[in-house]
């Protein structure tokens, strides 16, 4: 009995593994479009150099590496490595949190991202950003961004609202609703004073060059069925 028990640890345990081997070879894709999208998005970007010195950059790899660990069931370390990026760069992603390649983090300190929370790629994301929650409740508690969204210094998005894709939230607002696609939301609480539903021209630029893994974690794919919904 004692050596069956063990054979079933052991493949637990390669399974674990397999997945995790899977779900880093996606975050190395992300990065690499991660890398893309800041030298497109940030203009103060001037030579590859600076991605040795980026704080936004570095905290959001070791975001990814942090959320590989955690759908592959390594919490712990998962934990590891996301208070490592707390102490480093003071800045705060769950690990359970999703966030589609492309994300720029500008600057970093102090931005903090719950972990029901998922962005879009091409959204850019400035110091002192909350993606938060409204209530102290278990399910769906954060936001949900769509994608080429810009999302200003210290501005606050609670609750499990909606921005949809190439919105703006200006700095310091507080956003508690949904903001449509294309406008733009200022004040506190927010209120929306434009509204523009063309396309940005850099929309879907890379988001179909990272592969998803087949057999993606449950938690995982609950959290990109809420994006879908906003994106479609």
């Amino acid at each position: 009995m004692e050596s069956d028990s063990d054979g079933v640890h052991l493949l637990v345990d390669f399974r674990k593994i397999k997945k995790l081997i899977a779900e880093l070879i996606n975050t190395s894709k992300a990065i690499k479009i991660d890398k893309e999208y800041l030298r497109r998005l940030d203009p103060s970007f001037e030579s590859s150099y600076q991605y040795l010195f980026h704080a936004g950059f570095r905290s959001l790899r070791l975001y990814r590496i942090s959320h590989a660990f955690y759908v592959s069931d390594f919490k712990f370390l998962a934990y590891l490595i996301y208070h490592i990026n707390r102490i480093l760069y003071a800045v705060d992603i769950h690990p359970a949190a999703v966030m589609e390649p492309g994300v720029v983090i500008d600057h970093g300190t102090g931005l903090v991202i719950g972990s029901t929370a998922v962005v879009g790629g091409g959204t850019v994301l400035y110091h002192g950003v909350t993606l938060g929650a409204k209530y102290i409740t278990k399910g769906k508690r954060h936001p949900t961004v769509g994608r080429d969204v810009i999302i200003g210094a210290g501005a606050k998005v609670l609750g499990p609202v909606y921005i949809g894709d190439n919105a703006k939230v200006g700095a310091n607002s507080v956003v508690i609703s949904d903001v449509p696609k294309g406008a733009t939301a200022v004040g506190i609480p927010a209120r929306i004073v434009f509204k523009n539903n063309t396309e940005s021209p850099k929309s879907h630029l890379f988001h179909s060059t990272i592969d998803k893994n087949d057999a993606g974690d449950e938690l995982c794919h609950k959290k990109e069925n809420n994006l879908k919904e906003v994106l479609m």
